[in-house]
């Protein structure tokens, strides 16, 4: 049997000239996501009107945002820059285990956010007493704490595994379900084990978000005030984006069988749920967002008055 000590990743081509390109392409979307999500961060650390429920629980997202493409990105651009595909063994460990943890917690953060939305619409009188400063902290550190134990699970679980079936991962970073098409363990149970339990998992998270909005938009019907449900609307649907989109592709990701998509198929979904929710979800909570926008530019302000 052999044991391979690392694995090679799939590039986007061999072509030089569109290695650069990827290179410069990738570059150009990590520094969007950079800068976006620290100028969030930034934002509603720095402006006390933004320290509310709400904006702690975007910010720990920008922060979630931050990691999970930081794990995946920089060394997809560094492997086109050289021309290598290599990746250490323990350097994929690393990788899975901790985009794991990231894009998990994304999740459980996003069903947080539902909740906190539902309770501002549909219980505003109670809005302070329930979502007071103790439970925000709670239902983020819950959040958290929930991906690093789905990770755990799923990475012991994946590398628990003996890797003989060739080193090469059909994929621009390391992905569980393409290290399966590796193994040449019995992957049967582990494989049917991972995928129940993103299911269920999926499916749980679904279902309270779902309810969620369900109430959210019955309660913002009855507002007799067009511009009071316009506003409702405008809170709720950037977030209903964000949570289609990586749900549809990561439940087509891992819960599709391990064999029966094209490469380029797998490629292409991967970039849309590990690489554009990070970069769009700035764009889709702040720039439309009138009190973020207003912040920034009171912070813009504030500093060119510093330097001049």
């Amino acid at each position: 049997m052999i044991i391979y000590t690392g694995f090679l990743l799939l590039g986007f081509s061999d072509d030089r000239e569109l290695q650069i390109l990827h290179f410069v392409m990738f570059l150009g979307i990590y520094l969007a996501a950079l800068i976006g999500n620290l100028l969030v961060i930034t934002v509603i650390v720095l402006d006390h009107h933004l320290h509310t429920p709400m904006y702690f629980f975007l910010m720990n997202l920008s922060i979630l945002d931050i990691g999970s493409i930081s794990v995946t990105v920089p060394k997809s651009m560094a492997n086109s820059l050289m021309n290598t595909r290599s990746i250490s063994y323990a350097g994929c460990v690393l990788q899975v285990f901790l985009f794991f943890f990231f894009a998990s917690a994304d999740f459980a953060l996003l069903t947080v956010m539902a909740y906190d939305r539902y309770v501002a619409i549909c219980k505003p009188l109670h809005y302070e007493t329930i979502m007071n400063r103790g439970a925000c902290v709670q239902m983020a550190a819950s959040a958290w704490i929930s991906g690093l134990l789905n990770s755990a699970l799923h990475t012991g679980n994946t590398f628990a595994l003996s890797f003989c079936g060739g080193n090469m991962v059909d994929q621009f970073f390391c992905e569980i379900p393409q290290l399966l098409k590796l193994s040449c363990s019995d992957t049967y149970l582990g494989e049917v084990g991972v995928i129940a339990f993103n299911a269920l998992l999926g499916l749980s998270l679904f279902v309270l978000i779902s309810v969620s909005y369900v109430q959210i938009f019955t309660r913002v019907l009855k507002i007799p005030s067009e511009l009071g449900r316009h506003k409702a609307f405008s809170t709720c649907l950037p977030h209903l984006i964000v949570v289609s989109l990586l749900l549809c592709t990561g439940t087509f990701a891992y819960l599709k069988p391990t064999s029966n998509s094209p490469s380029g198929l797998d490629l292409v979904v991967a970039v849309l749920y590990s690489v554009v929710p990070p970069m769009m979800n700035p764009v889709i909570y702040s720039m439309r967002n009138k009190e973020i926008k207003a912040a920034l530019k009171k912070l813009t302000e504030t500093r060119f008055c510093l330097v001049s």
